[in-house]
């Protein structure tokens, strides 16, 4: 399976979860099998198949990396602008009326009156906005693994200053760099663990300069260990999920609601861990959930695609899906994108 196909396999699939998952989130269990049945929904309600913030912000992300892989070398002071650029345009956007994440906005806010972006930052916010948006970073060619943890957690820290809001950006980009690089499923979560615990203690000030004096942890090591320990302890919550799965219940039970990141990175891994090979399945199983439906069945469908290829999905929702065009772009841009220089 060529690279290519991984990638367009995963944007498309961070979009068909997110169009899949954006009516029942709010919803209850009951209410989801009042009315869709007792498997949810299994198909968009409509064509265009309209996402959520997750899906428009995941592209300002894409395309902000577009932008930069095409102006080597790949550093923080290369993709910064081009990222706050991109957050301001989607701030404005006549479109940005999907019920974006509260944090997102104020943030944004603070960016278009051009304060830093480490002022305009929500210090305190570890929301699921810091990384329903960061796959494309795991699916960017040619960047080193450093260059992948420092991008994933900068672009999580322009709207999500807290350290759990870091850390899970950088182990939802790992997994899905994984997962495109071919990494069996099964291996996946103790390859993450072993990442968290190496990366327990590594504050990337390259990336993310003084951000940690915002906050009230006595140094850099003190404040981003605090964000890799809640990652650790929402990894051991899908260890004991996965010894033990079960694929009708609601995921939200076991790995979290996913309204903050830690969560929304576990219960997708989750869904996406119960069909490792069927990913319509995956998305479905988190559309069904009781949490933060969307952003949980977007990761999921990001994990699911990375592994299995754009052929993984049913070939008509390419044409039914809201910004096809730009989601095909992207793909299409990291195909022609030399890999070299990148450093």
């Amino acid at each position: 399976m060529t690279l290519v196909n991984r990638v367009s396999g995963s944007l498309f699939g961070l979009a068909y979860g997110d169009a899949l998952g954006a009516p029942t989130e709010f919803l209850t269990m009951k209410q989801i099998h009042q009315r869709y049945g007792v498997d949810g929904p299994r198909d968009f309600e409509r064509t265009p198949a309209l996402v959520t913030d997750d899906t428009q912000m995941a592209l300002a992300v894409a395309e902000g990396l577009v932008d930069a892989l095409r102006n080597p070398p790949f550093d923080a002071s290369l993709v910064t602008p081009m990222w706050r650029r991109r957050f301001i345009d989607w701030l404005h956007d006549p479109e940005n009326n999907r019920a974006p994440g509260g944090t997102c906005l104020r943030a944004c806010q603070g960016l278009d009156r051009g304060l830093p972006w480490e002022r305009a930052t929500l210090i305190g916010s570890k929301g699921c906005g810091a990384n329903m948006r960061v796959t494309p970073v795991g699916l960017a060619p040619g960047l080193s693994d450093d260059q992948l943890a420092g991008a994933a957690q900068l672009q999580a820290a322009l709207t999500h200053g807290h350290p759990t809001g870091l850390a899970a950006s950088e182990l939802t980009a790992l997994a899905t760099r994984r997962l495109a690089d071919g990494m069996d499923p099964a291996d996946l979560p103790s390859a993450l663990r072993r990442h968290a615990t190496e990366q327990r203690t590594v504050y990337r000030e390259a990336w993310l300069g003084s951000l940690w004096t915002h906050a009230h942890d006595p140094s850099a090591e003190a404040f981003i260990a605090r964000g890799w320990d809640e990652c650790l302890a929402v990894l051991d919550r899908l260890d004991a999920a996965l010894r033990s799965p079960d694929r009708d219940a609601d995921p939200c039970e076991v790995t979290g609601a996913g309204w903050v990141a830690e969560e929304a990175f576990a219960t997708g891994l989750y869904c996406f861990l119960l069909f490792p090979e069927d990913a319509v399945s995956a998305i479905w199983r988190g559309a069904a959930s009781s949490g933060d439906s969307d952003s949980i069945a977007c990761l999921a469908g990001a994990f699911a695609g990375a592994h299995l290829g754009m052929d993984a999905w049913p070939a008509e929702w390419a044409s039914r899906i809201e910004y096809a065009d730009r989601l095909r772009a992207v793909a299409d841009a990291w195909e022609r994108t030399p890999s070299d220089d990148l450093a």
